[in-house]
């Protein structure tokens, strides 16, 4: 038995989304705000705790808001007019985790409560767990009768005003009174007038998002809930939150996790010792359900009561003496002694209970000293803190020592084939290297246990949201889950999408290995950008953010996330399939690569001359055209690609042909490489620059040239054998970094990828509904 995948409605910015899960560990990416906290609140709310009383209305889709008010308005109409009031249909904005199971026909028994059909045979099985009223017609005569409230309430302070002060309605307009609507009605009312409540969904009604949406199926009229739980005894879920506390003595919120709706005690704060005394408890402790094997721990603690029994006794004689000297006890009383209750897990009950070793040389001796748990960094203890509470999971999941005798019911005895972990943001305070240890290790703690070797019938699956590049690109893309920030439509609020990025490249082994190990050894933050920027080469690389930030035109750019990907036109379109899955702007800065007609050899570009280029972006991907000729006289326009049913577009910017005025005489310079194209924009600095190395060649190319085209066929020449990453280093060192124009290409290139970035921005700028208040964005 696997977590298929999940369809997440109506929730934050979940408003229709599937997330599919692979069968060992998920990780989700994404930017900021883009849904990943949406989708682990969902699956904990949900799954975890939900009979919590957890959620709140800023959990329903903010976009839902102004329908619930209206709907509650509509309540109010007929309930004035005397007319019937209608049937509340909450259906619409309703939270709903659809929950899709893939059940192997031999486990059967753990599903019979949901199963679809008498004759299902193994497959899919899905719950939909949905929080909605208790009683739809309670909800709605309480509201009216707080409206009505509200409007007597208001009526009386006019009428009172009148007689005062004959203000009239004026001096009470603005004083807010609860419930202004449904919404703010359901801000104090909605823990005790909701629930969760589980029906069962027909595999043979699933179906295929569309273009990212989930198409969730109707339930059918009338379908009836589930009694109970349907997931108890088939999934036990654990979870790390983000918001650990390390380095605090806080202790965590909530109590032990052994079935799905009990909040874990993994969130909240907690520290090592607390998680150590816990594991004591659960699987350790000898007084708890003894056996064979305990018997020595407990005499231990037998004898030590009494030594010290009689050691308090001799301590306490004369002080007890001398209270019977005052009459009391009196003969009829019993009299005082002192007994002493040791406990095994009083060893641990002090903040000292964990203690860090640090070797020390003392006169050649080695010495042992000894620091409190919270004097260690926070990455290591979030480190050992996470490993430890893998392992605490693993252990209570698989009733390991006295877990096993705790049962509490028969329904418990059976251990759940499932076994789901949450962990939001393990990054945090951890070392880049460490990040990429833990993940890979993370799977191996929770499977580290003879029964779940091999092909067991027992189940693990791992579920990672992070903001680490180092952390997502351990994983296989298979793994990857990305959350894709959707821009607002028709004055509705931003929303999210999920991409399985283990589609991204079909069956196209080639590109998918090329790209793995391209974005591995380059640590790129392709997943938790705004925008990416595919360069050609080293000089670019260095250069062009420079540019960008000593140029007040680009300066947008600098608050934007951008990712800069070094990596040259022949290989460029090799990203196609991942950037148009990502849907992210995208500008390729790139070079013309002229050659000759037959395309063998590397030439000066010149127009009429039949020539090629070489680049495989500029041929496959945009604008698709090999002929130089063509490529020099693209608009704007044309070097752009759009794609218009996913919402975003790509660039590219190559060498474009210049009006340059060189010794007084002004001509067409059509530039080879970002060098070139950089003389010709500042001819006039690099007249006179300092410098050695290819800046002494390109000044004295322009000193001995006598025209424009000996000029470049001067700097081609020089541009051959000069050391460009060099070249862009020196340039860093111009004292006035703006007399340093970018070139043409480049220019054009930035201004478009900042109209892209301000255009999206708008789009994706939360639109609080008018009925106020603030959702969760994330």
């Amino acid at each position: 038995m696997r977590l298929e995948f999940v369809e997440i409605a109506n929730f934050r910015k979940l408003v229709s989304a599937r997330i599919g899960f692979s069968s060992e560990k998920t990780v989700f990416v994404g930017a900021n705000n883009s849904g990943k906290t949406s989708a682990m609140v969902a699956l904990r709310y949900f799954l975890l705790a939900r009979e919590h009383g957890s959620f709140s209305p800023n959990d329903f889709t903010i976009s839902h808001w102004p329908a619930i008010d209206a709907l509650g308005q509509t309540w109010e109409d007929a309930a004035t007019a005397g007319d019937q009031l209608p049937d509340p249909l909450w259906e619409p904005v309703l939270p709903v985790c659809d929950v899709w199971l893939h059940v192997e026909d031999d486990e059967i028994h753990y599903v019979q409560k949901i199963l679809p059909t008498l004759d299902w045979e193994g497959g899919l099985i899905g719950v939909r767990l949905r929080y909605e009223p208790k009683d739809q017609l309670a909800l709605q005569k309480e509201y009216l009768s707080s409206r009505s409230d509200v409007t007597s309430i208001r009526a009386t302070a006019v009428e009172l005003a009148e007689g005062e002060a004959g203000e009239g309605e004026q001096g009470y307009a603005d004083v807010p009174l609860w419930p202004a609507n449904l919404t703010d009605f359901l801000r104090r009312r909605i823990g005790s007038m909701f629930e969760v409540k589980a029906y069962v969904l027909d595999p043979k009604e699933l179906e295929e998002p569309d273009c990212g949406l989930a198409g969730l199926q109707s339930l059918p009229t009338g379908s009836e809930p589930i009694d109970g739980d349907p997931l108890k005894g088939l999934i036990r879920i654990d979870e790390i939150s983000a918001q650990r506390g390390f380095g605090t003595a806080d202790s965590a919120r909530g109590v032990d996790s052994d079935s799905v709706q009990i909040i874990a005690s993994s969130t909240g704060t907690r520290k090592l010792s607390d998680q150590l005394r816990q594991y004591y408890n659960r699987h350790l402790d000898p007084s708890e359900h003894p056996e064979a094997k305990d018997l020595e721990a407990l005499k231990a603690i037998a004898l030590a009561e009494a030594a010290f029994d009689g050691r308090l006794e001799e301590a306490f004689s004369e002080a007890l003496m001398e209270v019977r000297g005052l009459g009391y006890p009196g003969v009829t009383d019993p009299n005082l002694c002192i007994s002493t209750r040791l406990r095994p897990i009083d060893g641990l009950n002090h903040d000292a209970a964990v203690q860090y070793i640090v070797q020390a040389i003392d006169n050649g001796t080695t010495v042992d000293l000894r620091l409190p748990e919270d004097s260690n960094g926070l990455g290591y203890q979030n480190l050992i803190s996470m490993v430890f509470r893998l392992m605490s999971f693993r252990d209570a999941w698989m009733r390991v020592g006295k877990a096993g005798a705790k049962i509490s019911s028969e329904a418990d005895v059976l251990i759940p084939p499932l076994h789901i972990v949450l962990i939001e943001e393990p990054e945090a305070h951890l070392h880049t290297q460490v990040q990429q240890v833990f993940i890979r290790k993370a799977y191996e703690i929770l499977r580290r246990h003879s029964e779940l070797k091999g092909a067991s019938r027992f189940t693990t699956q791992l579920v990672v949201s992070t903001h680490s590049s180092h952390l997502a690109l351990e994983c296989e893309f298979e793994s990857l889950r990305y959350f894709r920030r959707m821009p607002a439509h028709d004055g509705s609020v931003p929303t999210s999408r999920v991409v399985n990025l283990g589609n991204v490249f079909g069956g196209d082994v080639a590109t998918k290995r090329f790209v793995t190990r391209y974005l591995k050894v380059t640590h790129c933050d392709l997943f938790f950008a705004d925008a990416a920027v595919l360069i050609e080469g080293p000089a670019e690389r260095i250069l062009v953010p420079h540019l960008i930030r000593e140029h007040e035109e680009f300066q947008g750019l600098t608050e934007r996330y951008i990712t800069w990907l070094e990596i040259g036109g022949s290989h460029a379109h090799k990203l196609r399939p991942l950037i148009e899955q990502l849907c992210l702007p995208t500008l390729i800065i790139t070079d013309l690569d002229a050659t000759d007609e037959a395309g063998k050899c590397s030439v000066l570009p010149k127009r009429g001359c039949n020539q090629k280029t070489r680049n495989e972006t500029l041929k496959t991907w945009c604008p698709v055209t090999a002929d130089l000729d063509s490529l020099v006289d693209k608009a704007a326009a044309d070097k752009a690609k759009d794609y218009a049913d996913q919402e975003f577009s790509i660039r590219v910017a190559y060498q474009c042909p210049l009006s340059v005025t060189f010794k007084g005489t002004t001509g067409e310079a059509v530039p080879y490489t970002l060098e070139d194209a950089l003389v010709y924009q500042n001819i006039g600095l690099f007249t006179n620059l300092d410098g050695l190395g290819l800046i002494a060649r390109i000044r004295k190319a322009i000193a001995d040239s006598a025209t424009l085209e000996s000029l470049g066929q001067a700097l081609f020449e020089s541009l051959r054998v000069g050391r460009k990453a060099e070249f862009a280093l020196d340039l860093l060192e111009i004292p006035d970094a703006k007399t340093l124009l970018p070139p043409l290409y480049i220019a054009d290139g930035l201004r478009w990828l900042s109209l892209q970035l301000c255009e999206r921005e708008e789009d994706l700028e939360l639109a609080v509904p008018a009925t106020g208040g603030s959702g969760e964005t994330e």
